[in-house]
């Protein structure tokens, strides 16, 4: 199987899906799946633009639109995760995965489907130690906080990915594990990014919730984004271990190393995207405990039997077949013909997919529940601690925020 994969398409994917097929026609082969390590920046319309973390300059429409309006189809299935600069309102409305648009596939917050006979995982976000424990508490409207701590990993998500028993051949996550600079040549990285150097030195650069799932899961295969270049390991664990080849790249742009095509052993296709029936078990057997305050998850509260949820979810499949739930707007796309004054555009809706899902799984909807504590807004970044009116590279935007928070995490 050909796989190609992307760093941070920030909505790019005109692009990228151009460049994989020039690659195709120069090289006399066919690519048969995209892999999108985050920073996806799925905005269907103005309004989701209010949820993407960037200065308001840098808010562009960009080309999803067209895929997810349908005036355009993805030439390729395409499976991303979420990074830090995403519109989230939407995303929150795919939190258990599902089609952002025909032929493009999102993971979820945290996921694991099935290509053909490969076990593809991954984690939204990035790690920040101060909102690890929360609960998924943010809901949009987004303010100047809760438009950063919603892209912010949580355990209850990486719980679940480390209660995956069953081989996982690839997993993506926007920044890096801790301490995979160790595996790869890290003079070379610091020769390119030489305000990482102390950070590589000390064994503080990456997230220490991928560095877990990583040692846990030791998949074939691990690809990441986020640090804007091209980085190269290879993680042995243990000494007779298996290895995890792992790889970053950059964004699309110009003369950037953004793509990657690999072959990975796989059966003959045809190959489609279907659900995980390990990753469906996990899912019914810890919705009861879904923190959806600013509250921690209470992993006690777990109470279905493993074994059981499993032959249950097993049967379910049986009778209804693995493919993911049909794709489905939720809201109008951008139409470049009118103005955004004259739409009126609606904020969070439930999408048909999640619902579906949800009641295959018998679970109930909780997306849209609110409360006090969901609205809590905390002061760690007052409005005025950049001043958009400033220029400030695009590139630099996600380094001068690690950065902040860093400073606030010591």
């Amino acid at each position: 199987m050909k796989i190609a994969v992307e760093g941070c398409m920030h909505g790019d994917l005109d692009n990228v899906y151009r460049t994989l097929q020039h690659i195709e026609k120069v090289h006399d082969t066919k690519i048969d799946l995209l892999l999108c390590c985050g920073d996806f920046q799925a905005v269907r319309n103005e309004k989701d633009l209010e949820s993407l973390s960037v200065p308001p300059k840098y808010r562009s429409m960009n080309s999803f639109w067209k895929y997810y309006s349908g005036e355009e189809i993805a030439p390729y299935p395409t499976i991303f995760i979420g990074g830090n600069h995403e519109a989230s309102n939407y995303l929150w409305e795919l939190y258990y995965g599902g089609w952002a648009a025909p032929n493009i596939y999102f993971l979820g917050f945290a996921g694991v489907i099935k290509f053909g006979n490969l076990r593809i995982g991954g984690l939204s976000g990035i790690y920040k130690s101060r909102d690890y424990r929360s609960g998924h508490y943010e809901r949009p409207p987004y303010n100047e906080n809760t438009i950063k701590s919603v892209y912010h990993v949580r355990e209850y998500d990486v719980h679940k990915l480390m209660e995956v028993e069953e081989p996982i051949d690839i997993f993506l996550s926007h920044d890096w594990p801790l301490g995979v600079t160790d595996c790869g040549d890290w003079k070379q990285l610091v020769r390119y990014k030489p305000h990482f150097e102390t950070e590589v030195r000390e064994r503080t650069l990456g997230s220490k919730a991928a560095a877990q799932l990583l040692e846990k899961l030791k998949p074939p295969y691990w690809f990441s984004a986020h640090l804007h270049c091209k980085f190269a390991a290879r993680v042995q664990h243990g000494e007779d271990g298996p290895v995890t080849n792992f790889l970053a790249l950059d964004k699309c742009l110009p003369g950037k190393k953004f793509l990657q095509v690999l072959d990975i052993e796989s059966e003959p296709g045809p190959y489609e995207i279907q659900y995980d029936e390990e990753w469906l078990e996990i899912t019914r057997r810890f919705n009861s405990i879904f923190p959806l305050t600013i509250r921690s998850a209470n992993f006690r509260g777990v109470h279905l039997d493993k074994q059981d949820c499993r032959q249950w979810i097993r049967s379910k499949l049986e009778a209804r077949g693995a493919r993911p739930f049909e794709f489905s707007q939720t809201v109008p796309s951008y139409n470049p013909s009118k103005s955004v004054s004259n739409v009126s555009l609606p904020g969070y809706t439930r999408n048909s997919q999640t619902d579906s899902l949800l009641q295959f799984l018998e679970l109930p909807y909780l997306l849209d529940n609110m409360s006090e504590s969901s609205e809590v807004s905390r002061s760690l970044f007052p409005s005025s601690d950049r001043d958009d009116s400033e220029e400030i590279p695009i590139d630099d935007v996600d380094e001068l925020e690690d950065l902040a928070d860093e400073a606030v995490d010591s």
